[in-house]
């Protein structure tokens, strides 16, 4: 079974970068799509990223567009979410996650369409 696994959050200044790691085990993680997911206090889960499971597609929300990128490393087994110029207004749990779906499947936004979450990782964008 896989599972997932977060690091690379912390406290970051406005402007400052950070980079998210997901780990997965258990399972070949080059099956999956995998996103990136995040929560603030009070707010829905909303998407912030997504790369297919061989990384040719990639996509991400306006929000993010421009300042975050995300790769992988299949051989790593590990997908990687690179965040530059962080503001205030980014400051979340963020979550990794894994679909697995047929081989036109690239991944998405909408958070249902996953199966398999990390246990987040805060991030706290404040000077």
């Amino acid at each position: 079974q896989l599972q997932l696994v977060e690091s690379g959050g912390g406290l970051v200044q406005p402007g400052g970068s950070l980079r998210l790691s997901c780990t997965g085990s258990g399972f070949t993680l080059h099956y999956f799509a995998i996103g990136w997911f995040r929560q603030a206090p009070g707010k829905e889960r909303e998407g912030v990223s997504y790369i297919s499971s061989r990384g040719g597609k990639t996509d991400y929300a306006d929000s993010v567009k421009g300042r975050f990128t995300i790769s992988r490393d299949n051989a790593k087994s590990t997908v990687y979410l690179q965040m530059n110029s962080l503001k205030p207004e980014d400051t979340a749990v963020y979550y990794c996650a894994a679909a697995m779906g047929n081989d036109a499947y690239t991944g998405s936004l909408r958070p249902y369409e996953y199966d398999t979450w990390g246990q987040g990782t805060q991030v706290t964008v404040s000077s």
